[in-house]
């Protein structure tokens, strides 16, 4: 199947579908659960054609202020817009709101504003490189990202933390100004492959309602869009950009709840529905946009990036990791952090990785008397990890959270106080969070919660496998994810920075 398929206008269509909204049985319409879209006031706003425009203003004022603090307000983080709001606030909002519901920052993302209103002026014209569809780049990127946030210090450095949302903003705008689709949220993008894998264990998803609508259905709008019969190129509504045909759409992978789909269908046949989680990372039938799951070595790549990278990244605030790089330091004789810190990384989120799972496959091989190769197995059994990864990014994103929960209204205050105006009062920078030792339950919490759904997902994967002996290939996996586990649990015990608290403070 093409990338997305080709828009058609509505002039070469049966002039009326073969069912209308008044033949669709709301009876079987609505699986069971929750569909937001049903609820009185929520389900109105969302279902409103400038909803997601509504959500994104907002979100684009604040990051407009941020990079403007970040360049020209106050050096010291913890008293900077750019620096507070990026590295505690969103991030924690961003997790606890993934746990919750589901990818809803990639819905009001305002980086997609700015290219939306760009797209009024330049329309693309290329289609994404045929070898770059795939999930390399954006891994590759993810690591990169969280290579430089280490290496430049971003937490502290206001300075760079507004360069990085303006490259940000230019990167969206440039990639999608030059190749049609959602090409920069698909393939490109590290903080939406961050939502991607993290709301596979959302409780929501977007999805049919009653897939004998969808059958019945002869336009097909929530992946063609709805075109003007006189003009064809010119979209009244455009479908699904990131090519996930709703019918043959499975889970949260590749969705960032645009809502165009909802828009588009003319039956009112797409809902957000609840679902149990990471139910997706088991279902291994043909999904629209991605294929088979277990085929998919570059999501493979992304899941082990996602997990370890999780790890590393609490394990590099925790006072263990400087003696370890100043020991690698004085066995090669350097001065700079940067090749210590990409031998860390390389140990990480390479060899640690292919190492770990590698030893599953193999045993899940020998001992489980499989078949199928080593490379087949780690990519089929890997999914599993995707819970205990949430877990650990949950505790320690939390952490930060938790602790400075309320050091956004001090540097609030304090900004509007450079401007002259000081409506919202003088700061107040004993304003912080919740104590240290009551976030540190919550963090145990997490790291426990992802460890059952990791352990729970491989118990699924090997029950549904005939292939295998299920018992033997679950105890691997199980023990890997216990692993893993228990590397998180001494990481979060250990005293971590305060990053972004005032003074340290907290």
């Amino acid at each position: 199947m093409r990338w997305i398929s080709s828009l058609k206008s509505r002039k070469s269509r049966q002039p009326e579908p073969v069912i209308s909204v008044s033949q669709v049985d709301p009876t079987n319409k609505t699986p069971p659960g929750l569909d937001l879209l049903r609820l009185p006031l929520l389900g109105t706003l969302l279902k409103q054609r400038h909803a997601r425009t509504l959500l994104q203003v907002p979100l684009f004022i604040i990051s407009a202020a941020m990079i403007l603090h970040g360049l020209f307000g106050p050096q010291l983080a913890p008293r900077n817009l750019a620096t507070t709001l990026t590295w505690v606030h969103f991030r924690g909002a961003l997790i606890l709101v993934l746990l919750l519901a589901g990818n809803f920052f990639c819905l009001a993302c305002p980086f997609m504003l700015v290219r939306n209103f760009a797209r009024k002026f330049f329309r693309p014209a290329r289609n994404w490189p045929r070898y770059l569809r795939n999930k390399w780049l954006s891994t590759s990127l993810f690591v990169v990202m969280l290579f430089v946030y280490e290496w430049f210090d971003l937490w502290a450095s206001p300075w760079w933390t507004a360069w990085l949302i303006v490259t940000y903003f230019a990167g969206a705008l440039v990639i999608d100004s030059i190749f049609k689709h959602a090409t920069f949220c698909k393939f490109v993008c590290p903080i939406g492959q961050f939502n991607f894998v993290a709301s596979t264990v959302s409780p929501l998803e977007v999805a049919v309602r009653d897939h004998d609508v969808c059958t019945r259905c002869t336009t097909k709008d929530c992946i063609r869009g709805v075109r003007e019969p006189a003009a064809p190129l010119v979209a009244i509504q455009r479908g699904c950009e990131l090519a996930l045909f709703q019918p043959r759409k499975v889970g949260n992978i590749d969705c960032t709840f645009c809502l165009d789909c909802i828009q588009a269908c003319p039956h009112d046949n797409v809902g957000i529905v609840s679902r149990v989680p990471a139910t997706e990372l088991v279902n291994d039938t043909m999904r629209s946009g991605l294929g088979f799951l277990s085929r998919r070595k570059d999501l493979t790549a992304l899941t082990m990036v996602f997990t370890f990278g999780a790890l590393l990244n609490a394990f590099a605030m925790v006072s263990p990791v400087y003696a370890l790089e100043q020991w690698l330091a004085r066995r090669l004789d350097v001065t700079t952090e940067a090749p210590v810190l990409a031998i860390v990384f390389g140990l990480f989120l390479i060899v640690e990785p292919l190492l770990l799972i590698g030893v599953a496959a193999w045993i899940t091989r020998a001992w489980g008397r499989s078949k199928r190769s080593l490379a087949a197995l780690a990519v089929r059994y890997s999914y599993s990890l995707v819970p205990i990864g949430f877990g650990i990014w949950l505790a320690h994103y939390s952490f930060h959270f938790l602790t400075g929960l309320f050091t956004f209204i001090p540097v609030t205050q304090a900004a509007l106080a450079e401007l002259g105006g000081a409506i919202l009062g003088q700061p107040q920078w004993t304003l912080v969070g919740l104590p240290t030792n009551v976030v540190q339950v919550f963090e145990v919490g997490f790291i426990v919660l992802g460890l059952l759904g990791s352990l729970l997902i491989s118990y699924l994967l090997a029950a549904t496998d005939q292939l295998v002996q299920p018992l033997r290939v679950f105890i691997p996996w199980a023990a890997l994810s216990l692993l893993i586990a228990g590397a998180a649990l001494w990481v979060m015990s250990q005293p971590m920075e305060m990053r972004g608290l005032v003074l340290g403070s907290g």
